[in-house]
């Protein structure tokens, strides 16, 4: 299905505006186009009862005009309805949500734009989810993942110089791959990195992160030369890296290093998060250095760190067995 304009220009607004990641806008497109199917398919009389996500990839797609003027057109209840095809399928409820998010934040784009007068998606809750607790990695799984590759060869120097970045400094994937030389403060050990919002942010890096660095910009300025982008992180040829390559990097990686646990590059924040943590850092400090606009959004880190505390007191304490 072709993309819609109005959906390319909100797409675009995340990308530019508030600089979302590939990975996420991704996900964006994908959301709103099955709910344009979905709008299609009520158009075409589908019988709504019966209707499964699976079936409005065979929906015939709008005009662009008509799409548009249907936007206009929806409702609190055609919404929610959509929200009951999609209950069957077999997504989760926390792709439900994202799902609801991504209809919930295109609408407000065409509020604001003057598209719709208001949004149908305003009055709509969000799922009530189950609280999962971040998954990471320990000590010892940290260190074989970030010795896997080899620094002898420019791209396995590449490699260890990005695990020991994500780890050391807590990134985003997005803001790793948005990193530019320049960006790169070896003197005092620090990062500029551009969050969500564009939001700029000083992260500090460690010694070990800085050196991984510095050895694999002296094989790359030796074997490529400078690129005109400036990007820190550079493919093969030369281009800037993508998420999606990272992504596959750190699978390889987990195999080399024995780890069965299966992560992605936002497991490595996460497992930075818990590790400050539990070795003493304040929880305003690390909200800090993650760039979390909200101190809540930290918190949910204690509840990892004290669950680990818990298990700790468990096996040493002699009264634990019989405590309350």
């Amino acid at each position: 299905m072709d993309i819609h304009p109005l959906m390319q220009a909100f797409l675009d607004h995340l990308e530019t505006e508030r600089n979302f990641s590939t990975h996420t806008i991704r996900s964006y497109a994908v959301d709103l186009m099955q709910f344009a199917q979905y709008l299609a398919a009520t158009g075409n009389g589908a019988n709504l009862e019966r209707l499964r996500p699976d079936d409005l990839a065979d929906m015939e797609p709008m005009s662009p005009p008509r799409f548009q003027e249907r936007l206009r057109t929806v409702r609190p209840m055609e919404i929610r309805s959509y929200l009951a095809v999609l209950r069957n399928g077999d997504y989760s409820k926390a792709t439900t949500a994202r799902k609801l998010a991504s209809l919930r934040s295109f609408f407000k784009y065409l509020v604001r734009t003057g598209v719709v007068d208001s949004s149908p998606v305003s009055v709509i809750r969000t799922p009530r989810l189950d609280k999962r607790l971040p998954k990471f990695l320990d000590v010892e799984q940290i260190s074989a993942l970030l010795t896997a590759p080899n620094p002898m060869s420019l791209l396995g120097a590449r490699d260890r110089a990005i695990l020991e970045t994500l780890y050391s400094a807590g990134l985003r994937i997005g803001e790793l791959v948005a990193l530019n030389i320049e960006d790169l403060d070896e003197f005092h050990g620090a990062l500029r990195v551009r969050g969500k919002g564009k939001k700029e942010r000083l992260a500090p890096l460690g010694d070990k992160a800085v050196a991984a660095i510095r050895s694999y910009l002296k094989m790359r300025f030796a074997k490529l030369g400078r690129v005109e982008h400036g990007a820190l992180f550079v493919n093969r040829a030369g281009d800037r890296i993508t998420d999606r390559s990272i992504r596959r990097k750190i699978n390889k990686y987990m195999l080399q290093a024995g780890i069965a646990t299966h992560i992605s590059p936002h497991t490595l924040r996460h497992s930075f998060a818990t590790h400050m943590l539990n070795a003493g850092a304040d929880l305003r400090s690390v909200q800090e250095m993650l760039g979390h606009e909200n101190l809540s959004t930290t918190q949910i880190y204690t509840h990892v760190t004290t669950r680990r505390l818990k298990e700790v007191y468990d096996r040493a304490h002699p009264l634990a067995a019989t405590s309350a």
